[in-house]
């Protein structure tokens, strides 16, 4: 994904708003279009970027890449590499993932109880 300009309104404007609180970088990130469903998804057990994709059926691969990377930066789920033939990767969520998780699922039941939410997937 393309990084913004450092000149930009935007960069500035984001940036002074993740020195101030540090949730404001958090709502950065969960924020992103598939994160939370990749989260939730390698939380379910599949670990693998074929079984995450074929979960998420509207998912790009290179979106895909991109949230993996994002949450693996963030240590939300670890990467694990296997040097075989071919090469594998498999993905699993972290003690910090699972307490974002249990963070997201209230705030996802919360957002049930406000008018003019639809609510969430999560279970």
């Amino acid at each position: 994904m393309a990084e913004r300009k450092l000149s930009s309104t935007n960069f500035r404007n984001q940036t002074f708003l993740e020195e101030k609180c540090t949730l404001n970088e958090l709502l950065d990130l969960v924020s992103k279009r598939w994160v939370c469903e990749v989260l939730f998804c390698i939380e379910e057990g599949n670990s693998r970027f074929k079984a995450i994709k074929e979960s998420l059926t509207y998912i790009s691969d290179t979106i895909l890449a991109d949230r993996l990377k994002l949450l693996e930066k963030y240590g939300f789920i670890y990467r694990a590499y296997y040097e075989e033939v071919p090469p594998r990767a498999e993905y699993s969520i972290t003690e910090k993932g699972i307490e974002l998780s249990t963070l997201l699922d209230n705030l996802c039941k919360f957002s049930e109880t406000v008018r003019g939410f639809a609510g969430c997937a999560v279970e």
